[in-house]
Order: structure tokens, then sequence, then C-alpha cells
């Protein structure tokens, strides 16, 4: 089986169509495409989907489904978003939308201790709280650091891994997002070192959370397609840990364009191999099964 349940287009913050990363799919020998569009609901922002096409993506894919069935199975998801009280990566709360599966993801940041702080100005956004993408753009992560944390690089990543812990134990969804994405911006800004005992921690620690949760993790090749990280996240020592605490592995590409959905694949492979995986899931008509790795 060829999987991968992470696709953007143009509906958030992807660059192609969904018909055309359907047909990349195809041509990659991909057996099963999952859509994932960037949810906020019921608030949006320039790189969720916005508020009035949520009817539009489902009725887009759901249609696609259809016309390339003797091709591909093409699956309806959301990469939806999680901020405590404010956005829910949860099936219940997707509902109206009948999605066939669910990415839980924490992209944004908020410093607790001072959430009057003014977080980084977000396009289009009406989400009403103070924080910033911590796989925003360069010029974004650095002003979070800079602005809202007195640049505090530990304690971003520490709550940004609370956040991930608190979502994986709070929320109903399927899929956990790019488990370690604060490494995004960390090759330039320099802002941590994942050799400290204490980030080591922070991984254990989310390694046991998802174990306790049951939730599948995804290895996330979307940074070495789109050329800002040549690795993966999860990282390979947190992998080890993920498969000394037995968690279950999916693979996805993160594309946001053509030319993306492949661009890493093998590398994901090996990856998982050298965690000492033998095997990833897949879903299929409802449920998650087993395949294992040639």
């Amino acid at each position: 089986m060829k999987t991968n349940y992470h696709t953007h287009t143009k509906f958030c913050d992807g660059k192609a169509c969904a018909q055309d990363m359907v047909l990349d799919a195809i041509s990659c020998g991909f057996d099963i495409l999952g859509f994932s569009s960037h949810a906020a609901y019921p608030y949006q922002s320039e790189w969720h989907i916005k508020t009035e096409k949520y009817q539009e993506y489902v009725s887009t894919i759901r249609s696609l489904a259809q016309e390339y069935k003797e091709k591909i199975k093409i699956l309806l998801g959301f990469e939806a978003d999680f901020l405590p009280a404010v956005l829910t990566p949860d099936k219940n709360h997707y509902k109206k939308f009948n999605p066939d599966f669910i990415i839980g993801s924490v992209h944004y940041v908020i410093n607790f201790e001072n959430p009057s702080i003014k977080g980084f100005p977000q396009k289009d956004c009406d989400i009403p709280v103070n924080c910033f993408a911590i796989d925003g753009s360069e010029e974004e992560v650095k002003y979070g650091l800079e602005k809202m944390f007195s640049c505090d690089g530990k304690k971003v990543v520490q709550t940004y891994f609370s956040l991930e812990r608190e979502m994986i134990s709070s929320c109903n969804f399927d899929i956990i997002g790019h488990p370690d994405i604060v490494r995004k911006r960390n090759s330039t800004l320099h802002f941590f070192d994942e050799n400290d005992e204490w980030y080591k921690k922070e991984l254990k620690e989310t390694a046991l959370a998802i174990a306790k949760s049951g939730k599948i993790a995804e290895v996330n090749y979307g940074g070495i397609s789109r050329g800002t990280l040549n690795d993966t996240y999860p990282s390979l020592p947190f992998l080890e840990l993920l498969k000394k605490y037995d968690v279950p592995l999916t693979i996805s590409s993160d594309s946001h364009n053509v030319a993306q959905m492949n661009n890493g694949y093998d590398f994901a492979i090996q990856q998982i191999k050298n965690a000492g995986y033998s095997e990833f899931f897949y879903l299929y008509n409802g449920k998650w099964l087993k395949t294992t790795l040639d």
C-alpha cells in the first residue's frame, strides 16, 4: 500500500486544485489519497479554509472520489487546529461535514503567562487569541520568540509540546500531525538544542501521551518536499521513542502542490525502518489496517 492522508489544495494554502493533486497521486502510484484542508472551524485565516467554502470543499472531494474510484481511493479529511477552548480537532466538532478522518495539529503557540501580548499579525484571521504559528515564516517565528516569549526558546518549545499533549488527551481525532514541527525554523533561528536533556524529556512525555491515547502518529516528509527541513517529522530519535512505546504510524506527504506528493516518500520509509518499525497503518473503509514495509 502507498498512502498519503495529508494533502492541501487551493481551498486552504495549497497551490494546486484538488483534481491536479489527484492526478499527481495517481501518476506517483498512490493507492489512497486523503485530502486535509487546514481547518479552524468556525474561524478562519489566510491559510485555513474559509468558513463559506466548507460545503464546496466537501462536495469537490466526494465528487473526485467517485470520478476516480477505479484508479485511487480518495478520502475526505481536515487538518484541524488546536487552541484550548477555541479550536478543537474533534470528530464531534466536524460531524456536520462527515469527514473520513481528522488530523489534529498544533500550529499556534500562546504565552499563557501573559496572553495580552500582541500576537503576530494574521492576515484575514478572526481567531480571537494572541498567538503565532510555530511553523510560520522565519519572520513570524522570530517575532513570536522575541516579542511574545522574550527570546526564551525553551519556554516556546515546552509550550508547544504541552499544547500537543493536551490536544492528544482531550480531543477525538485520528492522526497526530507533524508531532515535532517546532523544529522547522530551528535550523536558521537556533532557539533550542535537540540534544538537551529537557528537550529529550519533552519527546518522551509526548510519546507516552500518544501511546496512551491509541492515536496514529504521522511520519510527515513535507519539510523535504518544500525545502524547509531535510528530515521527517518526527525525527529519528522521536521515532525510536514512538517505537519503544508501540505507537502506530502512518505516512503523509503534507504536499501543497503537484510534484511534492512523492518527494521524500522513500526517505520516510527508510526512516521508519531505521527506527525499528516493520509495518505502518492505512485507513480503509473506516478501519485502520496494518501493512508490512517492503
